[in-house]
């Protein structure tokens, strides 16, 4: 761990209280040159910290992307994570797939304060803007069955609408299959992709990537979203920060891991759908349907009652949603 992050480390669990250069110098086992340089780098970056003659410095909550302020706001139950936090990057989930391939540990989390060619589920582009979002991908490795792959998007949009839910104090919505939404427009798009062993047909590793519209103002948006895209805190200051957002995340994501086969999430996800019970228009294959979206199943999939009376069963990835009425 290098000089800055053992100091930012330490100034964070001190919150809020102050501590002096020398002591931070003891504990580190540091010299007093070293904290002062390390703490002006940490300025530099955006951290706001507090100074003062007779007591020291004290860390105020800066939204600062970093390793060590999700790290801090992570329940100690929940696994540690491997976190690299990047300036900008072209796609956290290119960035996970390179992780995956040179043999980088489950539990690796890519966060990126910018994304350059974002894009959603059947490559859609979307609006990614520095200093305002969240951008990020975790690779996981499960060693399981293909049928159980639907289960992981499933549970990562309960995870964000809870995490929003209870720190920002609004009432998310699903849109299925994985669009969350407030007062109907989209905050947070989700993205999962599985890499398979052929030999013994489970999935090696599995990426949960998503794009999170923290604090972008709503006049931000580009024209042709402002009536389709919102933020989280769209108009005023945020109450949190997005390293307390991400953190809170991924606790609820392995809260609910840690809870199966008990399978209440899913209970959780279909009363937070604004799909079911709501006339919808897709295309599968080429052709054009509308019926009523009557439940979601066991393993994520919407059912759709089409007016000739027969049911379709929507998987994950086969369709897009046209139109609810």
């Amino acid at each position: 761990m290098s000089t800055k992050s053992q100091v930012l480390t330490l100034l964070m669990q001190q919150m809020p209280a102050f501590i002096s250069g020398e002591e931070i110098a003891k504990k580190l086992s540091l010299s007093r040159t070293a904290i002062w340089k390390a703490i002006n780098e940490l300025k530099k970056e955006g951290h706001l910290i507090s100074s003062s003659r007779n007591k020291g410095y004290r860390y105020e909550p800066s939204d600062v992307l970093s390793a060590e302020g999700i790290q801090f706001a992570l329940n100690p139950d929940t696994p540690k994570l491997s976190i690299v936090v990047l300036d900008s990057s072209e796609s956290t989930m290119k960035d996970a797939k390179l992780a995956a391939i040179n043999g980088e540990p489950s539990n690796t989390l890519i966060v990126a304060d910018l994304q350059e060619a974002s894009k959603g589920r059947f490559g859609r582009p979307f609006f990614s803007k520095a200093g305002v979002g969240i951008y990020m991908s975790m690779l996981l490795r499960p060693n399981q069955n293909f049928e159980e792959m639907a289960q992981y998007t499933v549970i990562m949009a309960v995870a964000i609408a809870r995490a929003m839910d209870n720190l920002a104090s609004v009432q998310t919505e699903i849109k299925w299959v994985n669009d969350i939404y407030i007062n109907g427009k989209k905050v947070c798009g989700i993205l999962s992709e599985a890499m398979s062993d052929v030999e013994s047909g489970q999935i090696s590793n599995v990426i949960i990537g998503m794009g999170i519209n923290f604090s972008l103002k709503q006049r931000e948006f580009p024209e042709e979203l402002q009536e389709k895209a919102t933020s989280l805190f769209q108009e005023n200051s945020p109450t949190i920060t997005r390293n307390d957002l991400i953190a809170e995340i991924w606790n609820q994501f392995y809260s609910i891991l840690d809870q199966l086969p008990d399978r209440t999430f899913l209970e959780e996800y279909r009363q937070k759908s604004f799909v079911l019970g709501k006339t919808v228009s897709f295309t599968q294959a080429g052709v054009d349907y509308k019926g009523i979206a009557t439940t979601i199943s066991e393993h994520g999939e919407l059912v759709v009652k089409l007016d000739e009376g027969i049911e379709k069963v929507l998987s994950s990835g086969e369709i897009s949603l046209s139109k609810i009425n």
